[in-house]
C-alpha cells in the first residue's frame, strides 16, 4: 500500500506539475486582477479533478466497452508517459505549454479587442458594452488551464493506470484518489502563489526541477511498458499452452 502511494503522488505529481504551471498561469492570467485569477484557479483546479475523477471511475468500464485489455492500455500509457518524461528531460513540453499559454492569451485579447470596437459607436446598446467589458478580460480556467494544462492526456493516462493497480481494492482506489485530490490541491496553492513561487525558484531552479522529476517519470513509465509487456506474453504463453 505505501508503494502505492509513492507512486501515485510521484507519477500524478510529475504529470500535473503544480510547480512548472505556475509560471505558465502567471503568464495567462497577468492582465487579470487578483480576485479573478484566484477565482480562476479554483474552477480550474475543480474541472480538470472532475475530468480525472471521471476516468479514474468509469475509465476501466470504457477500456471494456471499445475492447482494450488493462495491459495493452498500461503499455500505451507508459509509451505516452516515457514522451512526456522525455519532452520535460529536454524542456519542450514546458515550450509547448508556454505555445498554448500564448494562443490562449492572443485569443483573449483579439475577442476583447473587437468587442471593444463594437462598442464604441455612439449607437452602441448597453449589452454590447456590456459584451465588451465581459470579453476584456476572458475566463481561462477552463481552457487551457483545465484542459488540457491540469487534465491533459499524461494526466488522464496516468489517473487510468494508477486506479487499474489498485484492482478491486476499494482502499487501495481510495488511496489513489486521495493522492489525487492532494497533488490536486497543491496545485491549487501553486497557481494561487504563482507571482511569489516565479520570483523565488527563477527560471533556472524550475528547469533544474523539471528534469529531475522527468528522469522520475521516464523510469516509472518504463515500470508502467515492463508490467503490461509481461502480462501480454504470459497471457499469449497460456493461450498457446491451452
Amino acid at each position: 500500500m505505501i508503494e502505492l502511494a509513492i507512486s501515485a503522488f510521484v507519477t500524478l505529481f510529475v504529470i500535473i506539475d503544480p510547480v512548472g504551471l505556475a509560471p505558465m498561469y502567471g503568464a495567462l492570467t497577468r492582465d487579470h486582477g487578483e480576485a479573478a485569477r484566484r477565482r480562476m484557479a479554483i474552477r480550474g483546479v475543480a474541472v480538470g479533478g472532475l475530468v480525472l475523477l471521471g476516468f479514474a471511475v468509469g475509465g476501466e468500464a470504457l477500456l471494456g466497452a471499445i475492447g482494450v485489455s488493462l495491459d495493452a492500455f498500461r503499455v500505451a500509457g507508459g509509451v505516452l508517459l516515457f514522451v512526456v518524461a522525455f519532452d520535460m528531460v529536454f524542456e519542450r513540453r514546458t515550450e509547448r505549454r508556454r505555445r498554448q499559454v500564448e494562443a490562449a492569451h492572443a485569443a483573449d485579447i483579439g475577442a476583447g479587442a473587437a468587442a471593444m470596437l463594437a462598442a464604441e459607436s455612439a449607437f452602441a446598446a448597453p449589452e454590447i458594452m456590456d459584451d465588451a467589458l465581459t470579453h476584456e478580460h476572458e475566463d481561462v480556467s477552463v481552457f487551457p488551464l483545465a484542459i488540457p494544462l491540469i487534465a491533459g492526456p499524461g494526466a488522464i493516462t496516468s489517473t487510468l493506470l494508477l486506479t487499474t493497480r489498485a484492482g478491486g481494492d476499494w482502499l487501495a482506489l481510495a488511496l489513489v484518489l486521495g493522492i489525487l485530490a492532494l497533488v490536486l490541491a497543491l496545485t491549487l496553492g501553486a497557481l494561487l502563489i504563482a507571482g511569489r513561487l516565479n520570483r523565488l525558484l527563477g527560471e533556472t531552479a524550475a528547469a533544474v526541477i523539471s528534469r529531475v522529476l522527468g528522469i522520475l517519470l521516464a523510469a516509472l513509465a518504463a515500470q508502467f511498458i515492463l508490467d503490461g509487456a509481461a502480462a501480454l506474453v504470459l497471457d499469449v504463453i497460456h493461450r498457446g499452452g491451452a
